[in-house]
């Protein structure tokens, strides 16, 4: 079976926590701070590898978190960054943010990576705080969290030629005979149950063949998985529209192929089709053969061709073809996500809000900026406490709290941090 879908869980590496520390030397009297920062938590990055085919080992692996950093030490010592975590994907793979449904990358090139999810900020130790007015700070940072988020993994197959039609229309014997590969087949519907590439070659040029599930009326709603296959020949570039020369009415099958091809997309609709009458060598299907041909070009096709996958009668001349529409046929367009970086800063990161709980009870001040500051600060310290005091009433929090009616005891929520409010309006 091919897997072609995956959910996964990815958590960076948190932040160090920064240290309050002092020089402590026999002969340095009033020594300095000397509390070192901490590590920034590690990365996590999605990196294309060609050797990973399918999106299998995220069935037996979901979660993926990276190293924290290290916490900083006394004598200056800072921590050291955590160690990022690096996660495979074969080529092909669209990496989509599970909760919002928006593309973050298409990875295609071999080493290809995108950071999906990113490690916290160290916290600063006390000496980051040492000043000319501010000697002997007792203040330190505790560090960042990192990112965390569920991502939708979706694997469309890297194929120059997709090879469509309905089941049992013979694509995997064309592909077993044009190539390497050797699909199951037999002579019963559905019997290819996942796609299958080939690499074939043509005098000095080769390229990538996929066979395609077959699809079915009601494909590009998901009748037969016909959903799933339908995105793997979004990719390539030329496709053989196979039919079945014994089947009921060749055209009628074409024609229903196509419907679902323009429902699924447009775009997929309009790629070059090299339109092919397979079992030719069925003594039947050579007797109805020009009727056919003549009833396809009649539909506005092309050339079409008659062939035997089981013989090899006409497929040279059928390939031929096909490498001439690929010199023909444009490069396709990649798929650019909006934002390959999924760490955004907002347009203004001190802007904050207020608003009154009255469900909870709490007053909650929200700002991408003051709410990470207050997750950083260690309430262990009173520097630490007065300094995140003086960043509220210099932003402006303090008044618009009390303008909105903030009272004596009432609980402020600031990120992950609850606090009390006092009669000298200051957070305790």
């Amino acid at each position: 079976m091919l897997y072609d879908e995956a959910k996964i869980y990815v958590k960076a590496g948190d932040g160090g926590n920064g240290v309050v520390a002092f020089r402590r030397e026999k002969f340095v009297p009033r020594g300095g701070p000397a509390g070192g920062s901490g590590g920034k938590g590690g990365d996590v990055y999605l990196v294309v590898d060609p050797h990973v085919s399918t999106l299998l080992p995220f069935r037996y692996k979901v979660h993926y978190r990276a190293e924290r950093g290290q916490h900083g030490r006394g004598k200056g010592q800072h921590g050291r960054a955590g160690k990022d975590v690096y996660i495979p994907v074969p080529p092909g793979t669209m990496v989509y943010d599970a909760e919002t449904g928006e593309l973050l990358a298409d990875l295609t090139e071999p080493g290809q990576k995108v950071l999906v999810a990113r490690g916290g900020r160290g916290g600063r130790g006390n000496m980051a705080f040492k000043s000319s007015t501010r000697q002997a700070p007792r203040i330190a940072e505790k560090g960042e969290p990192g990112e965390e988020r569920w991502l939708r993994l979706e694997l469309k197959l890297l194929a120059d030629v997709g090879i469509v039609g309905k089941p049992n229309a013979g694509k995997s014997t064309l592909l077993s005979r044009i190539s390497n590969a050797r699909p199951k087949i037999a002579d019963y519907p559905f019997t290819t149950l996942q796609p299958n590439l080939g690499l074939v070659q043509v005098g000095n040029r080769d390229f990538v063949v996929a066979d395609i599930p077959g699809l079915i009326e009601g494909a590009h709603k998901g009748a037969g998985l016909g959903d799933r296959f339908l995105r793997h020949v979004e990719r390539t570039r030329v496709l053989i529209h196979l039919l079945d020369g014994t089947g009921e009415d060749p055209v009628a099958d074409f024609e229903a192929i196509n419907r679902e091809l323009r429902e699924y997309s447009p775009t997929l609709a309009q790629k070059p089709q090299l339109v092919v009458v397979n079992k030719i060598d069925v003594p039947e299907v050579r007797a109805r053969w020009p009727q056919i041909k003549a009833a396809l070009e009649a539909k506005g096709v092309r050339e079409p061709m008659a062939i035997s996958a089981a013989t090899g009668e006409g497929v040279e001349a059928m390939l031929q073809r096909v490498v001439q529409m690929l010199e023909e046929a444009p490069e396709p367009e990649p798929i650019r996500p909006k934002e390959v970086r999924v760490w955004r800063l907002e347009e203004d990161e001190d802007a904050f809000t207020v608003e009154y709980d009255p469900e909870e009870g709490v007053w909650i001040v929200r700002g991408k900026a003051i709410e990470r500051l207050a997750n950083k600060t260690n309430w262990d310290y009173y520097d630490s406490v007065m300094r995140f005091q003086r960043i509220l009433d210099h932003r402006g929090i303090t008044e618009a709290l009390e303008k909105a009616g903030v009272q004596e005891g009432d609980t402020v929520r600031i990120g992950n941090v609850e606090l009390v409010w006092t009669y000298e309006g200051d957070l305790a």
